[in-house]
């Protein structure tokens, strides 16, 4: 496995962004793309089905890719895999491709990244029916504190969402949140994760060191 070395920005959740000196990218597959792990220019990936391009007929070959590449050493974990509300097919077909990635995940002993909107209910639940034998990483949070607290009451972390971090409004949930729970990501979509970093170590009022070594103890805690 290829880990972040002290002084990494790790960008914990991307797509397409490829590697760069002092930043450790982990990039995201989404199954039905189809990507050869091979050609991946990051330093690690995950590997799921997005709800959003999930349907009753292509699922079982989804979950087959994920199976395949399930023991590519520079697979992190599973995911980003979850629940959508605004997008997506039937709840109940996503439950039972969530479940699946649970168990493929469990069977590996590596995390899930998960994706989640207007599902946190039916999240919990699955977290509570389901009783996952390795950790969850809620990627591109932007909820409110209460919520948050919950999440890691049940164990995850939480990665935030690279807009709402960047607002001073966050700035106030970052302080209150265990700081061994948390990661930063740009989600591809062409902002700096030095900025994000530059920014929440304001909020934390740490140095941008002191945060690349808590997020760098996050990573190990995590995936290793």
């Amino acid at each position: 496995m290829n880990l972040p070395q002290a002084g990494d920005f790790i960008d914990i959740h991307t797509h397409g962004s490829g590697s760069a000196d002092g930043i450790f990218s982990v990039e995201n597959i989404m199954a039905h793309e189809g990507t050869d792990p091979t050609y991946i220019s990051a330093n690690a990936f995950t590997a799921g089905i997005h709800p959003w391009h999930l349907n009753e007929a292509n699922m079982e070959s989804l979950l087959e890719f994920i199976r395949k590449i399930s023991g590519n050493p520079s697979l992190i974990a599973f995911g980003e895999a979850g629940f959508d509300k605004l997008r997506g097919p039937s709840i109940e077909l996503q439950r039972s491709a969530f479940a699946e990635h649970v168990k493929i995940a469990g069977e590996n002993g590596k995390p899930l990244i998960i994706h989640c909107v207007k599902a946190w209910d039916e999240l919990l639940a699955a977290h509570k029916n389901l009783k996952p034998a390795t950790p969850w990483l809620v990627h591109g949070f932007r909820g409110k504190r209460e919520l948050a607290l919950q999440l890691i009451k049940r164990g995850m972390y939480l990665s935030f969402w690279f807009d709402f971090v960047l607002r001073p409004e966050s700035a106030e949930l970052l302080r209150y949140l265990p700081e061994e729970r948390i990661f930063l990501e740009t989600d591809g979509a062409g902002v700096d994760i030095r900025e994000i970093y530059k920014k929440v170590s304001g909020d934390l009022a740490v140095s941008v060191d002191e945060l690349k070594s808590i997020i760098l103890g996050n990573y190990k805690q995590l995936f290793t």
